[in-house]
């Protein structure tokens, strides 16, 4: 197989026959069938987006890049970085920046990935071991980030820099756990005010129980692996936060900042938040 092939899925039944796209589009005679069909009314609007989410994917050889991830879920495909080579990044990331318009982000990355994928566009934000590449427009969701501990911080900072890629600058609260609650507490307002809370905690997890209790919004628990003995490198805290009497937590996997984020944009939509200021 040439592993630069695009595929398509079939857009009618039964399938059509035409030969594989081999230059990455959606083209011609699948597509503008779809688009003549809808002119004609012979499909409809909506019929005719749920053939399009099924398009296409790319295959690169070292992965199969799924272009149209976002018309789906909402969210484009991300580069999880650990396991690959800095070629095989290079390759991907330059994949995603050479097809669509949505942000690219290349997650846990080690100094040798970061610098062969900015090889490839040296336009990224680095943001610890995290890269952002065309991140999206602002937009104004408040969305704060808490913190039980400074140790907590790095699973913080991959959630913030996830939400940033998407148009989301993230409020943090740092080192507010619960061995010493009235560091929480005087800040409760900005629990109050946030659209959505993302609480990172590792030991026995119990911030998130803590903020669950006190917002009607959004919050999405995420266990970290700190923590001494008992703590089992995160399972404690995974336990206590899915058996939290706090109705309705969402909860990610051990040290999933990505994943937390991802909840929140999921949670939130696909559309800008509310605008804050004067306006009505």
């Amino acid at each position: 197989m040439d592993p630069d092939t695009r595929h398509e899925l079939p857009l009618t039944d039964p399938p059509l026959t035409d030969p594989p796209l081999t230059d990455g589009s959606l083209t011609d005679l699948p597509l503008a069938d779809l688009m003549a069909g809808v002119a004609s009314g012979a499909i409809s609007p909506d019929d005719a987006v749920r053939r399009l989410s099924r398009l296409p994917f790319a295959d690169v050889g070292v992965a199969r890049i799924d272009h149209h991830r976002a018309l789906r879920q909402g969210l484009p495909e991300a580069v999880y970085a650990p396991g690959k080579s800095a070629e095989d990044v290079a390759i991907v990331i330059g994949e995603l920046l050479d097809h669509g318009t949505g942000p690219v982000v290349l997650s846990r990355a080690d100094k040798v990935q970061t610098a062969a994928a900015l090889g490839v566009d040296a336009s990224g934000t680095v943001l610890g071991h995290t890269v952002v590449w065309r991140r999206a427009a602002d937009r104004h969701d408040r969305v704060l980030v808490v913190t039980a501990g400074t140790a907590d911080a790095p699973v913080a900072d991959e959630c913030a820099a996830v939400l940033w890629a998407h148009g989301i600058d993230a409020d943090r609260l740092s080192d507010v756990g619960v061995s010493g609650i009235h560091r929480l507490l005087a800040d409760v307002d900005r629990i109050h005010e946030a659209d959505a809370v993302v609480v990172v905690a590792g030991m026995e997890g119990a911030l998130a129980s803590v903020v669950g209790g006190l917002t009607d919004g959004p919050v999405v628990a995420v266990p970290t692996s700190v923590g001494y003995g008992s703590s089992l490198e995160g399972v404690t805290a995974l336990l206590g936060m899915l058996a939290s009497c706090a109705s309705g937590l969402t909860v990610v996997g051990i040290d999933n900042g990505f994943g937390a984020a991802c909840a929140v944009l999921r949670a939130r939509g696909p559309v800008a938040g509310r605008p804050t200021g004067d306006s009505a």
